[in-house]
Order: structure tokens, then C-alpha cells, then sequence
């Protein structure tokens, strides 16, 4: 099949959405098919041997190492030239304008993937006010598809409850062969504790932005000397963080990538994940595939993935005591942690990036058949409401 892929994050970027997009494309050349790909420039020109169009764009005020790219008449033209069977664009909010517009002036089938809560990160800068009409504006983008994917089934009732149609679960992956159980390595372990040893290492994997709630992390730093947190990844935030956590055994390590990120899960005691506004939360996947066990905040993502806690603990993100009652059990049932550990690897092993990438070919054809139904209808085919299970 041949697809146009429309994204607005791309590499240098490393958040879940580039992570999710790259995975894909490497199993869907795996697959045989052919796709082009219209991103933000500044990253390599191809990947995988598909050819990636790179578009310039404005720093975002919210996010300055992320770029706002306004829709371009070339898009249309790219495509024009390209002739995919369809076009997927994913997560859009301005540029995917431009795939949007393209897929209805050439009659192609158009799908549109949600992944980032942005109505929940306005409450979180301090936007409430535009909760509402970024629903709004979501809701008008992605009803335009024959097809919207979603990472999670919690997500995707969320969908639904704000008016989206026609609403599919994408499934998540790990990269099984990258991701995987191995010795700890004591110089990163060392690394990561800042060069003393830790009873307990703690390490969280992500952006550092405030909707990943990492502040919610402190009490447990404070409280407990023996605890080291290691914090991977950049972002936005950090000042504000490294101010924060100032006094505490809190690490920033930055970015890590290749096999140093697999070396910092494999070295750690645990996964911390506080953020409850995710749509999925791709590092836990990548977490779990290397055996990890999971502190988590409890939310409809973490309770799917973690199975209520036979895969790591959750606690309530808004009583910090559930926090640390959760952190001191690592400790004080290694049993019960090591349990954890096997079903957290047994869990993660079943996420490989063959099955969902399969999945999206199916949601690919889905949005043909409906698009090529519309066309012979005499009337309008209205597609459902999203709530359906076909």
C-alpha cells in the first residue's frame, strides 16, 4: 500500500509520538509498503528508505524545541505526485490542516491519529478557558477522517464522550529486540546515583514539561535519604525542576538514547511514572520489556497496562503517602517486587510493533471502504458515531 504519512513532530524531537512514528515505518518497509512522509525539517531527509519532506515552522511558545507549521499549498502537490492510497496524518492540529485539505481536493481517504491530550495540557499552562473550544477545534480536524485512531481504549471512550466518530484503538509497541532484560551495569547505576551508592534507584524516562507532573515525585525524595531519582530526558521544565528538587538526591541526566537508555532501565529498582495525562505513555512499554517494575500513578492507561498492579504499583497521584508507601514495598517485599518484575517482562514481550503496525494496514483499508462507499452513496455515509465495534 502506498501512504502519505502528514506529522507535526519529527526528528531531532524524541517524544512518543516521533518514537511511535518511527517503529512504524520501520515495520511497515518490514511489511512491503511504500510511504512518503511530510514532517518538520531538521531531521534526516529519509528513514527506513522512505523519503521525508521536510516543511520550516515557528517555535511554539508553550514548547520553544517544538515548531508550529503552517499549512502549504506544496503538500497538496507532494501528494499529487506521490498518489497514495491514503493519507495519514497524525496528531494535527496545524499543519495537518494541510492533510486534511489535500485528502478532500484529491479524493483520497484520510485518517487521523489523537495522541496528545491537548485540552488537558491547557488546564496544566493555565488555559483552562480553552478547554472547551480546543475540544471543539479537535473534534472539527479529526471528524474530517474516515477513520480516527486512538492509543488506548480509555482514550478512546474519552473520544467518543466529546463527539469524535468513527474512533479506533491503534495498539502500541516496544521495540522487543532494542528493549530487553540485562545485567545491571554498575558504572550506570553509578551514573545515574550521582557516584554514591543508592538502596533504592529510582529512574523516570521523558520530557521534562510540567504535564508530565514530575513535581509530584518530591515528597519521596524528601523523605527518604537512601532514595536516589534519576531523571532522563530535557525539556521545557527543567530549570523550574532542577529548583524544585534542589537538596535532594535528584539526578538530571538528560538524554539518553540507544543502548546507554536500555543500560539506565536495566540499572534502576524501578520506573517512576506520575504523569496521569497520558494517552498511552510509551516509556512504561519500554520499561516493562526490560523487566522493570512500575511505579505508577493511577489512571485508566496505567491500570490497562500494569493490570491493576500485577505488573508494578499504583497509588494515587493527589496523596503523596501513597506514593511512598509504594516506593518502601520495593524494599520490603522482594518477593512480591520480583514477581512484578517477571510480569511486568511478560507483558512488555507481548508488545512487539508487528501486530499494531498490521492493525493500522486493516484501519488503512477501513478508511478506503468507507471513503469508496461515500463516493457511491447517493447520500452521505455518515460513518457511525464512534461508539460501534466493527
Amino acid at each position: 500500500m502506498r501512504v502519505a504519512m502528514v506529522t507535526e513532530t519529527y526528528l531531532p524531537s524524541t517524544d512518543g509520538v516521533v518514537t511511535r512514528l518511527l517503529s512504524t515505518l520501520t515495520e511497515l518497509r518490514r511489511q512491503g509498503h511504500e510511504v512518503l512522509v511530510l514532517a518538520p525539517d531538521g531531521g534526516p531527509p529519509t528513514y527506513e528508505g522512505f523519503r521525508v519532506e521536510g516543511f520550516p515552522g515557528r517555535p511554539f511558545f508553550l514548547y520553544p524545541d517544538k515548531r508550529v507549521i503552517w499549512p502549504r499549498t506544496r503538500v497538496a502537490d507532494l501528494l499529487r505526485d506521490f498518489q497514495p492510497e491514503v493519507i495519514h496524518t497524525l496528531n494535527p492540529t496545524v499543519f495537518g490542516m494541510a492533510a486534511i485539505g489535500a485528502a478532500w481536493a484529491l479524493g483520497l481517504p484520510l485518517v487521523a491519529s489523537y495522541h496528545t491530550h491537548f485540552p488537558l495540557y491547557a488546564k496544566l499552562y493555565g488555559y483552562g478557558w480553552l478547554t472547551g473550544p480546543i475540544w471543539g477545534y479537535m473534534r472539527l480536524l479529526h471528524n474530517r477522517a474516515s477513520v480516527n485512531l486512538c492509543t488506548s481504549e480509555a482514550a478512546r471512550q474519552e473520544l467518543v464522550r466529546h463527539g469524535f466518530r468513527r474512533v479506533r484503538v491503534w495498539p502500541h509497541g516496544v521495540d522487543l529486540a532494542r528493549f530487553r532484560p540485562l545485567q545491571p551495569d554498575p558504572e550506570m547505576r553509578l551514573r545515574l546515583c550521582g557516584g554514591r551508592p543508592a538502596r533504592t534507584l529510582l529512574v523516570y524516562v521523558g520530557r521534562l514539561a510540567s504535564e508530565k507532573q514530575i513535581d509530584r515525585l518530591l515528597p519521596v525524595v524528601r523523605a527518604s535519604p537512601d532514595v536516589v531519582l534519576a531523571l532522563v530526558g530535557d525539556g521545557p521544565a527543567r530549570g523550574q525542576l532542577e529548583r524544585q528538587f534542589a537538596g535532594t538526591r535528584t539526578l538530571f541526566i538528560g538524554y539518553l538514547g540507544g543502548e546507554e537508555l536500555v543500560a539506565a532501565y536495566n540499572a534502576a529498582d524501578a520506573f517512576v511514572f506520575p504523569s496521569t495525562t497520558e494517552t498511552l505513555g510509551l516509556v512504561l512499554l519500554e520499561a516493562m520489556a526490560c523487566g522493570l517494575p512500575i511505579v505508577a500513578a493511577r489512571s485508566q492507561p496505567t491500570l490497562a497496562l500494569l493490570g491493576g498492579g500485577e505488573a508494578g504499583l499504583l497509588y494515587d497521584a493527589d496523596d503523596p503517602q501513597t506514593l511512598m508507601r509504594a516506593v518502601a514495598l520495593l524494599d520490603s517485599e522482594p518477593e512480591r517486587i520480583a514477581g512484578m518484575r517477571r510480569e511486568a517482562r511478560r507483558r512488555g514481550s507481548e508488545r512487539g510493533w508487528e501486530i499494531p503496525t498490521r492493525n493500522l494496514v486493516g484501519y488503512y483499508d477501513e478508511a478506503k471502504a468507507l471513503a469508496a462507499a461515500a463516493l457511491e452513496a447517493p447520500f452521505p455515509v455518515s460513518g457511525g458515531t464512534g461508539t460501534e465495534s466493527s
